[in-house]
């Protein structure tokens, strides 16, 4: 039988690594994943912000709501690597 791995394990396991977090509007961020909760709330450290129009934006530290999360993608480094 295949091992199960449930999404807050798998989150869990990310705490300390780069993860790429895709919300459901028109913003994306990547960051060192320092914490989260039952609902998906985060905080991320050494944050880019990406949005739509291709503007970015550097921060030291952000929480998001999880609500307002869409796609997680532990070890990703964001759309312009993507698009590479």
């Amino acid at each position: 039988m295949a091992s199960q791995l449930l999404p807050l394990e798998l989150i869990d396991k990310c705490v300390g690594s780069r993860i790429w977090v895709v919300m459901k509007g028109d913003h994306e961020f990547t960051g060192t994943l320092v914490g989260f909760d039952d609902y998906v709330n985060m905080v991320l450290e050494d944050v880019v912000e990406y949005d739509y129009s291709g503007n970015q934006t550097k921060l030291k530290k952000i929480l998001l709501n999880g609500n307002n999360v869409c796609m997680l993608i532990p070890g990703g480094e964001g759309p312009l690597a993507a698009a590479a």
